[in-house]
Parts: structure tokens; C-alpha cells; sequence
């Protein structure tokens, strides 16, 4: 399977690129897009996707949500399966997205850990147990992170709203309100070089529950995002999320 990295230069980038030289992905790295490109990169790198190599077998994006529009565009007009690997995406970026999974198979997922795919599906039970609990997410990052609250800490809101319809996320509170019947509160820390915390924390008032999630190193998400593009290859046009693939 030949790979297209987008955000080849990145942090993320580097740990792909690491991940896949190990050879327990049956993968190759054949090309990048990264718009800090030097020319002296381990593959070519072109620095926009008018000039990129469109001989792949997949595209996995490591980069920044701004290269979204461009990048299934680009993905759409090749045919190319598209693994997106970044968060904070806009309602307009979304929606190329959407649009893109109409004529090629989209892998989208804010964290590619199966750990953290688990995390969801308890989060979800739990508060479908406990109905009438205070839920409360917090999320750990480095402080390089620009996006806020995390897309993990989105997924986990998004999946606990299926167990809760009606709930609404509170991002950051502040002042002086009380919280609401169907609030979850969502809350953001950035500190040194940690890989990714997040608690989900389920009080009834007479007891309290936390789920809790680790990464030790970005190396996991490497390996999971390889994991999903090889069972995103022989798909067919859709939406793709890590419930698909890991089944609980």
C-alpha cells in the first residue's frame, strides 16, 4: 500500500513516518504534502496539492484542518481512500468531508486510539446507567495543541449524546450560572509535552465515576491511524469511524 502523508514534516508526521519504517504495516512511504517542505524530506514533499503525487494507494493527513478543503478535493478528483487524522475542523470543512464520502471511502476519527474508541462506548453506558448524573469531561494536552476543547474530548461528548439526546456541552465555564439539567462540562488543559489525558467523570451525588484514558506516547496514533488506512483501502464510497473497525 503506497502512502500519501499530508503534514509529512509535523510532529505527528515524524512519528508516521517512524512507524512505518518499523515494516509491521505492510505500507510504504512514497509521498507528502506539507507546506513547510525543504526539499531535502525522506520522500518528495510536494508543499500544495496542485503538485502532488496522485500515484498512491491512500492519503493519511497528520497535518492542520486549514488543508482539509484542498486535500478532498484533491482526494475526490484521484479516487484516493482518505484517512484524516486532524480535529478542529470548521462547519465548512465538515462538510467537504461529508461531500467527499460521497464518491470515495473517509476514514475520520479525532483519536486513533482503540483505547479511546473503548472510552467512548463505556462513557456512553455509563451515562446511559446513570441517566440523571453530573457528567464532566476533561481533557490534557501538550502546549502546542491549537485546537480546543480536543476532537477526542468531542467524540466522547458526541458519544455520551447518544445516550442523552438533549445534552449540551458547556465549554469552559465560567461566571456566575448554575448548571443546567443536560449540561456536560468540557474542559481544556494544555501544559509541557503531554501526548493526551482524558476523564470522563459521572458523579450521582452518591457516588462517582471516572473513566479515565492515557497515551504515552504518539506513537499509538500512528499505529492506529495504519491500522484504519488498511482497512479503509478496500471500502467502498462512505464515512468511516473507529466503531466501524473495532467492534465492542
Amino acid at each position: 500500500m503506497k502512502v500519501l502523508l499530508v503534514g509529512l514534516c509535523g510532529h505527528m508526521g515524524q512519528n508516521v513516518i517512524n512507524t512505518i519504517n518499523t515494516g509491521k504495516f505492510d505500507c510504504e512511504l512514497v509521498a507528502g504534502v506539507d507546506p513547510f517542505a525543504k526539499g531535502d524530506e525522506c520522500v518528495p514533499c510536494a508543499t500544495s496539492f496542485a503538485d502532488a503525487n496522485a500515484d498512491v494507494d491512500i492519503i493519511v493527513d497528520f497535518s492542520h484542518h486549514s488543508m482539509t478543503v484542498e486535500m478532498t478535493k484533491f482526494a475526490v478528483a484521484n479516487g484516493l481512500p482518505l484517512l484524516i487524522a486532524t480535529t478542529g475542523q470548521t462547519e465548512d470543512e465538515l462538510a467537504a468531508i461529508d461531500e467527499a464520502a460521497k464518491s470515495i471511502p473517509v476514514f475520520f476519527a479525532g483519536n486513533y486510539s482503540i483505547g479511546i474508541a473503548l472510552l467512548c462506548e463505556m462513557a456512553k453506558k455509563t451515562a446511559a446507567v446513570f441517566p440523571d448524573a453530573n457528567i464532566e469531561i476533561v481533557e490534557t494536552h501538550h502546549n502546542r495543541k491549537i485546537d480546543a476543547p480536543s476532537g477526542t474530548a468531542l467524540a466522547l461528548f458526541n458519544a455520551i449524546k447518544e445516550s442523552r439526546p438533549n445534552a449540551t456541552a458547556n465549554m469552559g465555564r465560567s461566571g456566575q450560572m448554575k448548571r443546567t439539567e443536560d449540561e456536560i462540562g468540557i474542559q481544556s488543559i494544555r501544559l509541557g509535552d503531554i501526548v493526551g489525558i482524558h476523564e470522563v467523570i459521572i458523579s450521582t451525588g452518591a457516588e462517582t465515576i471516572t473513566l479515565k484514558h492515557e497515551a504515552h506516547s504518539r506513537a499509538l496514533f500512528a499505529e492506529g491511524a495504519l491500522v484504519a488506512a488498511k482497512f479503509l483501502a478496500s471500502k467502498p464510497a462512505g464515512l468511516y469511524k473507529m466503531t466501524d473497525m473495532v467492534k465492542f
